[in-house]
């Protein structure tokens, strides 16, 4: 195996959180790896929304945060929310520095909307609702002409390389149908989050969690990996993955209806700007029940939604629906992964030398629930402290190693079954029954495909799911519809690793 030996830091991940990362590195010399070109397959390119942040003079990073707590469902930590609105004014400006084109006022302001449970207007957006590709191209142009880093664009993680039982010291990826052992003192996952393995989801496909499952099997801890957010206003026009409708459009007064017309949360104006989990609870069941649910623009927007929205606008007229004339049917689909790698604020993991950002991590920021638009203003503000943490990483990276275990892989009719079992029994809905079947489902899949880090993503979601029995932000069971007094963590341990044996050559 051909093996490449690194100065700095090693950053798995092109989307807004390891560019961020791989920026801040300089000076130190960094590689960045993705397997796909830059603003493809990341979920980073796709967000509509915006950027969250306390901009107008009516807000403050201490509401904001105040916010993100209350829509946590009680598992948001508060210091790493302050963290995290403190930098928010901050890294708009650096991203506008770079050259990311915020909407602005006729005073020449950050011009911001309302999304759901933020209790003022404060997400920055780019053209209506093109504000995750755009704010993505800019970094992407950075990054290309940043002299300390080094992108593969064609290259793809297959594990981690433990030096002892303390450290990661690099990884082995697939590039060019070759395998590579690249060793490196600090090792920046930013590979995304868990879309994938759901029959109906607004990411890309390619997102299966297998950066969980490689960090796990490295002796990573995961936390709270039940609580998948499903965005409630999915297109629901047969595409995979399904097209988004922004909760930019609810804020400016769209209302969810059924085929008749009736409110799906009630007839005041705020109803439709609940927390998430609230409104994808109500969508999904009005679809379950035949009644439909749709997103109805017509009276509040108008005409304007192809100006203001026109990646919604043109996913709607693609599949014959004109928004200015009709409403959009939506549907609950898998969108954000509020669970993850374990990680404090700087991107420090349970083990030494591994860093994780961005979806992939868990730093406790959005607890059981996330805040609209929390996502882009994480990847990017705690995306830059790990580029920066992982920079000043010095160790050694030869000496004994462990042998790094690569997972088998999915067929494409096995990924098929457990992306259909995980809507069904890990949705928005689940009980214990369904659970059951998943990971009876799973265990099957596992006997052709032993070790598939796929697999290992979608156990940790359904095992946790059924261990906890309560209702919660994202986690929904309808066999346990109350919220337990005692709001706690799910913690699962990294893998236990042998012991290097002493006359193992470095």
């Amino acid at each position: 195996m051909k093996r490449l030996i690194l100065d700095g830091p090693l950053i798995v991940g092109g989307g807004l959180a390891g560019l961020s990362a791989a920026l801040e590195c300089a000076p130190r010399k960094a590689l960045l790896i993705t397997p796909a070109p830059l603003l493809d397959a990341c979920s980073s390119a796709w967000a509509q929304g915006g950027m969250a942040a306390a901009l107008a003079e009516a807000d403050s990073p201490a509401l904001h945060a105040a916010d993100t707590v209350a829509a946590g469902g009680g598992l948001v930590d508060s210091a790493a929310a302050r963290a995290l609105t403190d930098r928010g004014a901050e890294t708009v400006a650096w991203l506008a520095g770079l050259g990311a084109p915020f909407d602005r006022d006729a005073h020449g302001r950050f011009a911001v909307s309302r999304e759901a449970a933020h209790a003022v207007a404060r997400v920055a957006r780019v053209g209506g609702d093109g504000a995750g590709r755009a704010i993505l191209s800019a970094l992407v142009v950075a990054a290309r002409a940043a002299e300390h880093l080094d992108i593969w664009e064609d290259a793809r993680l297959l594990a981690l390389i433990r030096a002892d039982s303390d450290r990661v010291v690099g990884a082995v990826v697939e590039r060019a149908g070759r395998r590579v052992e690249i060793l490196a003192p600090a090792v920046v996952l930013a590979t995304g989050g868990i879309g994938g393995l759901y029959a109906v989801t607004t990411t890309p496909v390619a997102l299966k969690g297998e950066g969980l499952a490689i960090a796990q099997a490295a002796g990573a801890d995961i936390l709270d990996p039940e609580f998948v957010q499903f965005h409630p206003t999915a297109l629901d026009i047969g595409r995979d993955p399904a097209p988004l409708a922004t909760e930019a459009l609810r804020g400016e007064g769209a209302r969810l209806v059924d085929r008749d017309g009736g409110f799906l949360l009630g007839a005041d104006a705020e109803a439709d700007l609940a927390p998430r989990d609230q409104v994808a609870r109500a969508v999904h069941r009005a679809v379950t029940e035949g009644r439909g649910a749709f997103l109805d623009t017509r009276r509040a927007i108008g005409d304007r939604v192809a100006r203001d929205f026109p990646a919604l606008f043109a996913a709607a007229m693609s599949a014959g629906i004109d928004p200015r004339v009709s409403p959009l049917p939506v549907a609950p689909a898998a969108h954000y992964h509020m669970g993850g790698i374990a990680a404090d604020t700087d991107g420090r993991t349970s083990v030494a030398g591994l860093f994780a950002v961005g979806e992939c991590a868990a730093t406790g920021v959005h607890g059981a629930n996330r805040l609209a638009s929390n996502s882009l203003l994480e990847a990017a503000a705690f995306g830059r402290r790990a580029g920066r943490a992982a920079a000043t990483e010095v160790a050694a990276a030869n000496g004994p190693r462990l042998a790094p275990h690569i997972g088998a892989e999915l067929t494409a009719a096995a990924l098929a079954q457990l992306r259909q079992g995980m809507s069904r029994w890990a949705g928005v809905e689940r009980d214990a029954s369904g659970l059951g079947r998943l990971i009876d489902l799973i265990d099957r899949l596992d006997a052709d495909a032993p070790g598939a880090p796929a697999l290992a993503a979608a156990r940790m979601v359904a095992e946790a799911a059924l261990e906890r029995r309560e209702s919660r932000g994202g986690h929904a069971r309808s066999d346990f519809p109350a919220t337990n007094s005692e709001a706690r963590h799910t913690r699962l341990t990294g893998a236990s690793l042998p012991a290097i044996p002493k006359k193992t050559a470095a």
